[in-house]
């Protein structure tokens, strides 16, 4: 995989997806990979990891593990739906499913040891060669349930992160996996090598008795830092790209669970062409396309990766450049499956990284930052036609009072078969701001934005001189101030003369500001 191939010596692989059969079991906790027996001056290549570390889920019949705590978060009606629903996208095939409820995780094994025995049998009468648990485990937990059940075990972080790497396809996204790797994997070195003899010191070296261990956690942490510099470059251009697209469009990004229809609504209304179906993660990559909303109007709609819950804290530093265009955003959409019984969940979860995200975009001392301010959220229920009766979907409006009933599958015109009028009309109520009639004067050299004012507005009447033209108009507040964003030469009054003082968006993106004076200028 890619998150291998620049690194100059081996070190402990990634997750990775092979279709051959897996090595035996025994394999994982007691092979040891082959050491000179005269160890050279400088390591000229590490030995082989174990093979645990090359977990090939597909085609593995694996058995689904999950201790219930007081606090966790889990779908009641279905447990162990969406950790499935992760381990098919992987390629597993689910046999079993074994859960226990507890006050607190036992720090040896995580689940109560005769609980582990039993998942031990239950492997044994289901042909399981994998056990994937849904929490994320140390190195030492995966250790001794290995040892107890002989069977490979897998954590919920080491699963997603395994999707996410087989789901990058662009510079950035690859990026953002193997940062994540590296730094899930740092921690776990320990228990990944059993070749823990110490070596002889020499050139490239700290000094004698070090061990490949502390070679290989250096290499992990140059590697990362290497991969985190590289990023920030992509991070910087990305920050800039979004706000100087902030300063000439309006914004609009999509967020939401995964799987809840964030694509097909992109595709729907965009001539898009962002990849759907109906899995978890189907795209990681976030596209931007223009939206026609009408009236002469648009907007720049994005489509972003989905969210999960407890997803693994390495992603989500890792992937908040990839969210760049959704935090900020003039306005979010929100995308909720009310047909998904933990609908309710999943619209805690994306709220609680959306505060997330937004808390430390607070503390940011990035340039394009400075006059940011959080979004407006409009919730988008979604797959209404999959709804026995409205009983649910009257629910969710009565809790969010703004929220629009939609079905993101097109209609035979391509329009979203439900909520599309009322969808676009919020948008381009959005877009315009608070529409006033104002007097617009305008040098004649501007005939562009003349253009835009004539088609984008409603014109009641216009005055020419030997050098402008004043144009009486009905038109959106947050329209003027783009244009003058764009570097118009423009200026406002209200009918009785008072005059309006138009934001410049480059100053105050997002946040439109109108003073009128109590005294009208002179004429």
């Amino acid at each position: 995989m890619f998150c291998t191939e620049h690194i100059d010596a081996p070190i402990a692989a990634p997750l990775q997806i092979h279709t051959q059969n897996p090595p035996p079991p025994s394999s994982f906790s007691n092979q040891t990979p082959p050491f000179p027996s005269t160890p050279p001056t400088l390591p000229q290549q590490m030995p082989q990891p174990q093979e645990r570390t090359q977990l090939q889920v597909q085609s593995e019949r694996a058995v689904l593990a999950a201790v219930r705590l007081p606090d966790s978060s889990y779908d009641h009606h279905d447990p162990f739906g969406e950790l499935k629903a992760l381990a098919e996208q992987a390629g597993a095939v689910v046999v079993g499913e074994l859960s226990q409820r507890l006050e607190s995780p036992v720090s040896a094994t995580y689940m109560g040891a005769g609980k582990v025995t039993e998942l031990k049998a239950l492997c044994e009468s289901v042909g399981a060669t994998t056990i994937i648990f849904d929490h994320e485990l140390s190195p030492k937990q995966i250790g001794n349930i290995e040892k107890v059940t002989t069977r490979k075990v897998i954590d919920r972080s080491e699963l997603i992160l395994d999707i996410f790497a087989s789901r990058a396809t662009t510079v950035e996204a690859q990026l953002q996996v193997e940062i994540a790797q590296l730094s899930y994997t740092y921690p776990r070195l320990k228990s990944m090598w059993s070749h823990l003899e110490r070596i002889v010191g020499g050139i490239g070296t700290r000094g004698p008795g070090e061990q490949q261990l502390e070679i290989d956690r250096r290499l992990v942490q140059k590697r990362r830092l290497s991969l985190e510099r590289e990023l920030a470059v992509i991070q910087a251009r990305k920050r800039r790209e979004v706000a100087a697209r902030r300063r000439e469009h309006f914004t609009v990004g999509i967020v939401g669970y995964t799987n809840a229809g964030k694509s097909t609504l992109f595709n729907t209304l965009t001539a898009g062409g962002a990849y759907a179906d109906d899995r978890l993660f189907a795209t990681l990559v976030t596209r931007t396309r223009d939206w026609d909303i009408g009236g002469g109007l648009s907007a720049m709609l994005s489509d972003t990766v989905g969210f999960v819950r407890d997803i693994p804290h390495h992603l989500v530093a890792s992937f908040k450049a990839t969210l760049e265009e959704a935090t900020h955003a003039d306005l979010l959409l929100i995308m909720l499956d009310v047909s998904d019984p933990g609908a309710e969940l999943q619209f805690n979860t994306v709220n609680s990284v959306l505060d997330e995200l937004f808390d430390d975009l607070k503390k940011s001392n990035h340039e394009e930052d400075r006059f940011w301010a959080p979004p407006r959220r409009v919730l988008l229920l979604n797959k209404i036609d999959r709804l026995k009766d409205n009983a649910e979907l009257l629910v969710w409006q009565r809790k969010a009072a703004e929220s629009i009933a939609i079905s993101a599958i097109p209609d035979a015109q391509g329009r979203l078969s439900r909520g599309h009028d009322e969808l676009v009309s919020l948008v381009r109520a959005a877009v315009q701001g608070d529409i006033r009639e104002l007097n617009v004067t305008l040098p004649l050299s501007e005939a562009k934005t003349i253009s835009v004012i004539e088609k984008q507005s409603e014109v009641l009447d216009r005055e020419y001189d030997a050098s402008s033209v004043t144009l009486r108009v009905r038109i959106g507040e947050r329209q003027l101030a783009m244009l003058k964003s764009a570097g118009a030469k423009i200026s406002a009054a209200t009918t009785d003369g008072a005059h309006v003082e138009i934001a410049n968006l480059r100053q105050q993106v997002g946040k439109a500001r109108w003073t009128a004076p109590t005294e009208p200028e002179p004429r």
